[in-house]
């Protein structure tokens, strides 16, 4: 079995807390393991998961990422399938603890799972940065523009002003003068 493709484990990241995430059922699945084989490696090296690298997600979190907001919320498979009550909220690792997870799970697929992971994390991070390049110059052009017809703007002023002014002045007759 290869590894997954970037786009597919893309589809998996969540927003939790600020961090991209990726839930612990996901990647049970990417890595070929039960969730219950996956959480009971991490509990046998719960010093390597500090909170910065997991972390339970709480319930108002999990009905958030249930219900989507303005259409624009990618949902992992565990979202979108599980209609059911969950026995307990799962974990959501961050970029650390997927890296973490290899040195755990010590297998063949989870190394050639993690570089997959890593490498999506990676574009994510430069679709990001390109996204907010990409903010920044139609910012400065919405200025440099604005300020362009802000100057048209005032010629416009300035014509209709004048035009107003002639027709409030008299007007000189045209035609001959007998």
């Amino acid at each position: 079995m290869h590894a997954p493709r970037a786009e597919s484990i893309a589809q998996l990241v969540h927003a939790v807390r600020g961090e991209r995430v990726l839930f612990d059922a996901d990647l049970a699945r990417l890595y070929n393991v039960s969730t219950a084989q996956l959480n009971q490696a991490v509990r046998r090296n719960r010093n390597r998961f500090p909170g910065d690298f997991m972390f339970r997600i709480t319930e108002a979190e999990w009905r958030a990422l249930k219900l989507p907001s303005a259409g624009q919320r990618m949902m992992s498979q565990i979202v979108t399938s599980s209609r059911r009550k969950l026995a307990a909220l799962p974990y959501a690792f961050t970029e650390q603890g997927v890296a973490m997870l290899s040195s755990v799970l010590r297998s063949a697929r989870a190394v050639e799972v993690n570089i997959a992971i890593m490498r999506t994390f990676v574009q994510l991070r430069r679709l990001m940065d390109s996204n907010r390049d990409l903010a920044r110059k139609i910012e400065a052009m919405e200025k440099r523009y604005d300020e362009q017809f802000s100057v048209v703007f005032t010629a416009i002023k300035r014509l209709i002003a004048e035009d107003d002014a002639r027709r409030v002045s008299p007007k000189r007759r045209i035609g001959f003068v007998t």
